[in-house]
Order: C-alpha cells, then sequence, then structure tokens
C-alpha cells in the first residue's frame, strides 16, 4: 500500500454495501426471518441471504432457530458490536471522533412527557416476558407504563426468573402473577414487543401494527424438569442488553419537541 493510503476499518467496507445497509437497518428495528427480509429489501431470496452470511461471518448478525417453526431462523443484529465498530470508524478517521457507549438518560424530570406504554408477550408469561417488564420498568425509573402478557400463561412465575432477577438486579417480581392477553382486551400498546416466536403469531393487535416488535429469545423454562438456572442468567442478560437498547432509542424519541 501506498504511503498515506489508508483502508477503510472493516465495519465501513462491511456496512457500506447497499443490500447490507438495508439489512442492517431492517434488523435494528426486529427479529425478523428471511422471507420477511426479502419482502422489505425488495431483493432475491439468494442474494439476501449471501449477504446475510457476510453479516454473520463479522459477528454483526445472528441467528437462532425459531421455535415456531424449525425450518425458519430469527435473524438479529448485535448493536453493541455495531457501536463498537462504528466507534472504531470515527476513532480511524480522527482521534476526536471517539464517541463514548450511548447512555439512555431520561429527559429534564420538570417537564412533562407522553408516557409511553410498553407491552411484553410470550406464551406462559412466567419468565422472558416478566423479566423484561421488570427490568425496562427498573431501567426507566418507573416513567413508562410496563406490562406483560401471555397466550397460556402458567399458574406462577419461574422460580429462577424471580431468584434472576433479585440476585443479578436486585428487582423482586414475587408477588407477580402470570396474565392473560384478555386481561387487556380494549387496551392500546404504544409498543407491543413479543419473546417467543409461537406468540408472535397469535399476538393480538394492542395498537398500531407498525410498533410491533419482536426479540427471538429462547425459553430458559422449555425443558421445565431439566431447568438450568444459568439459562435464565443468559436470558436476563440478552433481554436487559435489548432493554437497555430499547430505553435508550424511546429517551430519545420522548425528548424531540
Amino acid at each position: 500500500m501506498a504511503s498515506g493510503q489508508v483502508a477503510p476499518p472493516p465495519f465501513v467496507r462491511l456496512a457500506a454495501h447497499p443490500v447490507r445497509w438495508q439489512l442492517l437497518s431492517q434488523l435494528a428495528g426486529s427479529d425478523l426471518r428471511v422471507r420477511e427480509l426479502v419482502a422489505r429489501v425488495r431483493e432475491p431470496q439468494n442474494l439476501v441471504s449471501y449477504h446475510l452470511r457476510l453479516l454473520r461471518d463479522a459477528g454483526l448478525v445472528t441467528a437462532r432457530r425459531s421455535s415456531a417453526d424449525a425450518r425458519d431462523s430469527y435473524y438479529r443484529l448485535d448493536l453493541d458490536r455495531c457501536a463498537n465498530g462504528l466507534r472504531m470508524c470515527g476513532t480511524a478517521l480522527h482521534p476526536a471522533l471517539v464517541a463514548a457507549p450511548p447512555v439512555a438518560v431520561w429527559p429534564d424530570q420538570g417537564r412533562q412527557f407522553p408516557r409511553v406504554s410498553v407491552l411484553f408477550a410470550c406464551t406462559g408469561n412466567s419468565a422472558r416476558s416478566p423479566i423484561a417488564e421488570a427490568l425496562l420498568r427498573d431501567r426507566s425509573d418507573n416513567r413508562l407504563e410496563v406490562t406483560s402478557a401471555g397466550s397460556h400463561p402458567k399458574p406462577g412465575l419461574h422460580p429462577y426468573a424471580v431468584r434472576v432477577l433479585r440476585e443479578h438486579y436486585g428487582v423482586d417480581i414475587a408477588k407477580q402473577r402470570p396474565r392473560h392477553f384478555d386481561t387487556f382486551a380494549g387496551h392500546r400498546f404504544d409498543y407491543v414487543i413479543t419473546l417467543c416466536d409461537k406468540v408472535r403469531e397469535v399476538c393480538p393487535e394492542f395498537g398500531d401494527p407498525s410498533h410491533r416488535v419482536h426479540w427471538s429469545i429462547a425459553d430458559p423454562a422449555a425443558a421445565s424438569d431439566k431447568a438450568d438456572y444459568s439459562d435464565f442468567v443468559r436470558t436476563a442478560t440478552e433481554i436487559d442488553t435489548r432493554v437497555r437498547h430499547l430505553l435508550t432509542a424511546l429517551a430519545l424519541e420522548e425528548a424531540q419537541p
């Protein structure tokens, strides 16, 4: 390479392709299947699959087999890795462009803002959705209207879900009980976030369909007779990461005039 010529950072070379940028943009909002990505970016499936493979090889995108249909996979964007890539791009261009990781900060407590409502949904409403509900409420300092429900609620919360929130996040949900979707019949939410592939297919409409988000998260209690606490720790960590990014987006949205 000639003196003075500097190659663009890997993230730039990878993300700058128009199709890959469209895929990243779509996955930034929700986990999606290949056929959904094909419809959204309006490109042939073989081309979409090719670019998804490149994004997966770079670690920007991961795939998880759907629990609703094993022939399908949900693709997820690793926002933390993307943020690191963008920061490295800034630093490579000029040291002054290094940026700190984004932090979700709610607007001035003295000002009035619309109260955003969020519903988390999964099948049993005993592990994933109650964990997400508790973490978003806690992280937002109770400034959001957050709740959760399920299509087939279990009799009670999974004890490991209660334990992981208490031990790792200092949040106690021991007195909470699973709720059915029917509990919120006629209620409208600003955001409905499904955490279960199966429930995504049957979740009722509770508001603007454009604000339906899917997080494809494996059920840590799927094998109830062999439930492992470490699975709940990993699940809570993944949900907390997603909640952190959601909270930043909602905070910025609330701050808009």
